[in-house]
């Protein structure tokens, strides 16, 4: 982790720059790194099996957690942890975000369960800093910002999940200036729960002259108590019996004309919302990320120690069985998932990276860059990623043979786990088609085809950087040629864009992991064998699916 942060990317030099981290170092980051490690290791990790084993329990409208996970949240959060990269004036630290995402990678790696209670803290954060009133602000901001109280935030209904436009969740206005909010909001991750004295919900609801559709949604902060102590009318009815996460309450959640107060301004509830969406989207790419890491961790682990068969030019003694790691078709397995992790870590590290510039440089021309790259990459980052820890994750079980199946050795619950993500925060399939008919298409491809001119001059002179910048200009004459004048045609079906979204995403993806290691592969330090196994993985077993997603968008377009 560090080396990628430190070398690949050269962070310490990048955030030096600018004024509001001056003070990030090197070895500033690297303390930082550490003490979350160990923080991690012995106090979150410890609860994943007990999290999903014993689960959180329901009972008249109250959650009890897991044991033990209270006391660590407690711990978390006097440590100053889910402060890391709040503002100083906030109760913050001050921190480079980058450094936030780099913990809660770890976080999901070791507790997933755990991990969903503070994930929404620092977007929840945000949303309150920039939108809310000053008075919601004196009594809501720094609780939050320090994580003494967790956030909740409340979208999706019985009857419309990804379709927000949809909800009926109502907010009547009151005298004395609050809102009287009523609805039922479904799939609420914390909705109810014992790790803090206090919950804050976010909820969009819809004022009684609001128009249909988005543009109807406002905004409202109703917390589990108010100042006074008294209750509010935020009922949490039951959590959900789910495949995996068992850890964390998934709540459906009731409210009975809850005394709430506006965030924002009235209709524009999703603006404000899309900062929390956002920072949630990039913590569900490094929560794939590190899933995938935990599955990989394991099974390498496993593949070490247990012996099975003879291998193709193994080293056991006459009579006995090789390593499972000597035999090519497992080592195949880890090596191609160590591929991915590398190359995702570069891609989220830097996308953390460029909401930092994106927040604090003093050029407006570095600030296009970053908002590019976040806009274009996040979606490929959340998607592609959480993909990768399920099906990463499920290769990663084959090396375990039967013993993957049982409860025993915990890769299977990094299965589980692991697929959730793919659904939640948006489902993947809405961020491919977010990514081609939102994104790229509106201005005619003229960010992305910047975007994959940036990442070429990127590159240097190196083997990997001339096969990698080849590839991004191919990609770039498929869009100007092919893909965009067919899928903006006016003959074209009105559906074309969105049987090629998958496909599209995925061919982003693997040119944004190229580049990825590309940029490895030009840091010193990086021809060590752990280095260059992994580069090699990525070319022969990942790469050549990009070709394949070209094809299968020309028989598309042609068809």
């Amino acid at each position: 982790m560090a080396f990628i942060l430190q070398s690949v990317l050269q962070a310490p030099q990048q955030l030096q720059a600018l004024s509001a981290h001056a003070e990030a170092d090197a070895d500033l980051m690297q303390q930082v790194l550490e003490e979350s490690g160990k923080f991690v290791a012995e106090v979150i990790a410890p609860l994943n099996r007990d999290g999903d084993e014993i689960g959180a329990k329901w009972k008249d409208g109250t959650v009890t957690m897991p044991p033990g996970f209270r006391d660590a949240y407690q711990a978390f959060w006097q440590a100053g942890w889910p402060a890391l990269a709040c503002a100083t004036e906030d109760g913050g630290q001050g921190l480079p975000a980058v450094l936030e995402a780099m913990l809660y990678e770890m976080l999901s790696a070791a507790n997933h369960g755990w991990t969903m209670a503070p994930g929404l803290l620092h977007g929840a954060y945000e949303c309150i800093k920039h939108h809310a009133s000053p008075e919601l602000k004196a009594q809501y901001l720094e609780k939050v910002a320090t994580g003494e109280w967790l956030a909740t935030m409340c979208l999706t209904e019985p009857h419309a999940g990804s379709d927000l436009g949809l909800c009926r969740t109502k907010a009547v206005p009151q005298a004395d200036g609050r809102y009287a909010l009523s609805g039922t909001k479904i799939f609420i991750s914390g909705g109810e729960h014992d790790l803090t004295d206090n919950i804050v919900h976010l909820v969009l609801a819809r004022l009684p002259d609001a128009p249909p559709g988005p543009k109807g949604l406002s905004l409202f902060l109703v917390p589990k108590f108010y100042g006074d102590g008294t209750r509010s009318a935020a009922v949490c009815e039951r959590i959900e019996e789910k495949m995996g996460l068992h850890g964390s309450p998934t709540c459906v959640m009731r409210f009975d004309e809850a005394q709430a107060w506006i965030v924002g301004e009235p209709g524009k509830g999703l603006n404000a919302m899309f900062v929390m969406m956002n920072a949630a989207r990039l913590h569900v790419g490094l929560q794939g990320i590190g899933l995938l890491e935990a599955a990989w961790q394991k099974a390498d682990a496993y593949s070490k120690e247990r012996r099975q068969m003879r291998a193709p030019g193994g080293t056991a003694k006459a009579g006995e069985a090789d390593l499972i790691e000597q035999h090519p078709a497992m080592r195949r397995i880890l090596d191609a998932q160590r591929a991915w992790i590398d190359a995702g870590r570069v891609v989220a590290y830097r996308t953390a990276l460029e909401l930092d510039i994106l927040k604090h440089s003093d050029s407006a021309a570095r600030r296009d860059v970053a908002s590019r790259w976040c806009t274009l990459v996040t979606p490929v980052l959340k998607a592609a990623w959480t993909d990768q820890a399920f099906h990463g994750a499920s290769a990663c079980l084959q090396v375990f043979g039967g013993h993957g199946y049982v409860r025993e050795w915990g890769i299977e619950q990094v299965v589980r786990d692991a697929r959730v993500a793919m659904i939640y925060e948006g489902t993947n399939e809405i961020q491919a088609i977010d990514l081609l008919l939102r994104k790229t298409l509106p201005d005619g491809g003229a960010g992305l085809l910047t975007l994959l001119d940036e990442l070429a001059a990127d590159l240097g002179d190196g083997a990997d950087a001339v096969r990698a910048r080849g590839e991004l200009r191919r990609f770039a004459g498929f869009l100007r040629e092919q893909l965009l004048p067919r899928a903006t045609s006016k003959e074209a079906p009105t559906d074309l864009a969105h049987w090629l979204a998958d496909d599209f995403l995925r061919a982003v993806t693997l040119l944004v992991m190229a580049w990825a290691w590309a940029r490895i592969g030009a840091t010193p330090g990086a021809d060590s064998a752990r280095w260059q196994t992994a580069r090699g993985a990525f070319w022969r077993w990942v790469w050549p699916e990009f070709d394949m997603r070209l094809g299968m968008m020309a028989e598309s377009l042609n068809g």
